[in-house]
């Protein structure tokens, strides 16, 4: 079971690593779907059945989504993977608070952009992702 960060992001790097030999990570994060985690936290095993948890990585050519594992934190299946030129027009709604951080991405398939909550542990990761999609920086 991963806990620390560094060793999740080794683990999605390695799986990036295995679809696209060439591309190297920039930064990744760990994050949920759904409304507040607030909310969904106290709604309890219910609430939990509503989100969804993703490492999100930019890279040097695209933005990849890897679903992750509820148990052990490991990168799952790949989802997709959407080119950084593309993706740029994707992230909107970006919040930067003091527990919970979140944006909105509009994923393809999907028919709204959906709300990505991002945790205090992984906001220096969703501040670099931001500026890496957006230039500017979280506010």
């Amino acid at each position: 079971m991963a806990i620390r960060k560094s060793t999740m992001q080794e683990q999605v790097g390695q799986a990036i690593a295995e679809i696209a030999p060439g591309d190297r990570p920039i930064v990744t994060l760990h994050s949920i779907t759904g409304p507040s985690p607030w909310l969904m936290n106290g709604l309890g095993v219910i609430g939990q059945l509503f989100v969804k948890y993703y490492f999100i990585t930019v890279t040097e050519q695209a933005v990849v989504f890897h679903k992750a594992s509820r148990v052990s934190n490991r990168p799952k299946e790949l989802l997709f993977a959407i080119p950084r030129t593309q993706a740029q027009t994707l992230i909107s709604d970006i919040k930067r608070n003091t527990l919970w951080s979140s944006f909105r991405f509009h994923i393809p398939g999907e028919e709204k952009p959906t709300r990505i909550n991002i945790a205090r542990y992984w906001r220096a990761e969703m501040d670099q992702l931001v500026e890496a999609l957006t230039g500017a920086r979280a506010a």
